[in-house]
């Protein structure tokens, strides 16, 4: 940081670093402090916002009631650049540094190589901020250490800041800058994989398609779609997927965590190289989904960022709501524009859904029979629209379990055996072409399914007899090519392509 009052008769000057909340950017702000001869005020220019004008009140009281001396003379202080929208309490802490050290009750060399980021009470007690991750990443991109408030250093030790403190109140952090030893350094915690177990996927009993479709979206990383009537584990199956997936990398797991940071929720209670799993009720609407706001937060679609977003009932969500998914599963960004600026999101992430086959949810049930007609089926279906149908690229349906397989001794695979398959095959990928099948493109399929004249014949007159779309097809050989690589086949084969074609039954509307 290039904090600093000006030397010789200019003593009454400062300036502090401190960090803004841009999306997921954490550019730098400068809190430039002057305070000169004149009537007693204080005046924040920089375009602040209202949260920001107030801090006014909250860094005199916490000095005051802190025992520092507050200026009885005109106090300016400048947020640069001033063309970026400040918001929030998070420049409290940075705008009280900057009166320190202006008015000499804090060195100017004790905080040279620091960044400050908290909110401020009236007592002097340092709050936390959202955002502190992304904040700590980019003062260490900077060379700078951090000062946060206690509750947010474990979050910020995550990044390669150093040091990094967490204080209690405005008298602990500056007796610490005086003296030094009163503050520790926040070690960052070893990354932990198994304190947070997903459901385990031998709790599944029957249901042999689902599971291997369950394993194949896995392996590929697929868009998934489950439907059938109610109580047969549709949703049971989706909550065991993130059980199977390889884990997140370092790199991953921070800017999950980042976006995580945003909203104010922690990752670090839960296994940091977990993937995120996203549950959005089905009366969420198209904010909550893609993120927005006066300064737009990401959404659950940028929470499930290398992870899996479960719309369970898919229907049920508002259509509007439906056609939001289509650009994100394609650009793997939200971009959210704003009169100031436009701002992206990441979101790379599964679709996984499950739906009823009808409105009263029993078609196909062999001991329920269903009430609903074929038009009712027809609209019910026709809720989400084709073009959002094939962007999954496998369908199954889950049907009623026989009574047998429910209670059978057999226990079913591990999610531990089925990921260990799963692991395999994406380092299959990753070997051949450097990211999992499902990003694949047109001319990278070409290359890596490559199919013989009568494999390519059989596929032709599968798509003109089931209606394949271009996209649809493109899909199936992705599916096809992810069941070779749980085989090690180099070669796609013929049951390959109908193994991946049966995946796809639900595009096929009732007639």
């Amino acid at each position: 940081m290039e904090a600093a009052a000006s030397t010789g008769m200019h003593m009454s000057l400062s300036t502090i670093t401190t960090r803004a909340q841009f999306g997921v950017q954490a550019p730098e702000v400068r809190v430039e402090t002057h305070i000169s001869n004149g009537l007693p005020a204080l005046s924040i220019v920089g375009l602040p916002e209202t949260a920001v004008r107030e801090s006014k009140e909250r860094v005199r009281s916490a000095l005051i009631n802190s025992g520092f001396e507050f200026p009885h003379r005109r106090v300016t202080i400048n947020l640069a650049p001033a063309d970026l929208p400040k918001q929030g309490g998070r420049y409290d802490l940075a705008i009280a540094m900057g009166i320190l050290v202006a008015t000499q009750q804090v060195a100017t060399e004790a905080v040279g190589h620091l960044e400050f980021i908290a909110e401020l009470g009236l007592g002097g007690e340092l709050r936390t901020v959202t955002g502190a991750l992304p904040a700590a990443m980019a003062a260490a991109k900077a060379q700078r250490g951090l000062v946060v408030a206690l509750e947010n250093a474990m979050e910020a030790s995550w990044s390669d800041a150093k040091p990094v403190f967490g204080a209690r109140n405005l008298v602990e952090l500056c007796q610490h800058l005086r003296e030094g030893g009163i503050l520790q350094t926040v070690a960052r915690p070893a990354p932990s994989f198994g304190a947070h177990h997903a459901p385990d996927l031998n709790e599944v009993m029957g249901q042999f398609r689902p599971r291997r479709a369950l394993e194949l979206a896995a392996a590929g990383q697929h868009n998934l779609l489950f439907y059938g009537p109610p109580g047969t584990g549709k949703s049971m199956l989706a909550s065991r997927l993130p059980g199977i997936l390889p884990p997140l990398s370092r790199e991953q797991a921070l800017e999950v965590a980042s976006l995580y940071s945003l909203v104010g929720e922690s990752r670090l209670s839960q296994s940091f190289l977990k993937r995120p799993f996203r549950s959005p009720h089905h009366s969420a609407s198209s904010p909550s989904l893609v993120g927005g706001g006066s300064m737009p937060r990401p959404g659950e679609i940028s929470l499930a960022h290398h992870g899996v977003l479960f719309m369970d009932e898919l229907p049920e969500f508002g259509r509007h709501v439906l056609q939001v998914l289509r650009e994100p599963l394609e650009s793997g960004e939200i971009h959210i524009a704003r009169a100031q600026a436009s701002l992206r999101f990441p979101a790379q992430f599964q679709l996984v859904a499950a739906m009823n086959p009808c409105p009263c949810g029993y078609a196909g049930h062999p001991a329920i029979t269903c009430e609903c007609s074929p038009q009712q089926i027809l609209q019910y279906r026709n809720k989400l629209s084709g073009p959002l149908l094939d962007r999954f690229d496998l369908q199954v349906e889950v049907g009623v379990p026989p009574a047998r397989a429910l209670l059978d001794d057999l226990e079913a695979e591990s999610s531990a055996q089925v990921a260990e398959r799963v692991l395999r095959a994406r380092d299959i990928q990753l070997a051949r072409q450097g990211k999992t099948n499902h990003a694949l493109g047109s001319k990278e399929l070409k290359h890596v399914c490559h199919l013989d004249r009568s494999l390519q014949t059989h596929l032709e007159q599968s798509m003109e007899r089931l209606a394949i779309s271009a996209r649809g097809i493109h899909r199936v050989l992705r599916v096809a090519r992810t069941l070779a690589d749980l085989e090690a086949s180099e070669c796609l084969t013929k049951r390959h392509i109908m193994e991946a074609l049966a995946f796809r039954s639900l595009s096929r509307r009732p007639q």
